[in-house]
């Protein structure tokens, strides 16, 4: 399996993924550890982590997935949210709290 199917088949089957720098535990960067923070800040504490720094299929095939160069990146029910300053604004504002609840309700 490509990285490009792995990813479509993890954003896919999972309601919500995170790929980052390194582990929620033991993120590998700062963005990516803001990213896992915030998700657990919205109580959400079941979610697809991928490190893409161990998955380098992955690493080289996901910035082209979705057009977007950067790590961290939040998929929600298969959507390329955004990666950690979009996930801080929709934070701040209560928009992502609300968008997790919606998602892992349904």
């Amino acid at each position: 399996m490509s990285g490009l199917d792995t990813i479509k088949d993890q954003v896919t089957n999972n309601t919500v993924v995170l790929y980052m720098k390194g582990t929620p535990q033991f993120p590998q960067c700062g963005f990516s550890s803001n990213a896992a923070q915030i998700l657990k800040a919205c109580g959400l504490n079941e979610f697809l982590a991928v490190n893409v720094l161990a998955e380098q299929d992955i690493y080289h095939s996901l910035p082209s997935y979705a057009n977007w160069p950067t790590f961290p990146q939040l998929y929600v029910k298969g959507e390329l949210i955004g990666g950690s300053d979009i996930m801080t604004e929709m934070y701040k504002n209560g928009e992502l709290k609300k968008l997790l609840e919606a998602a892992v309700a349904a």
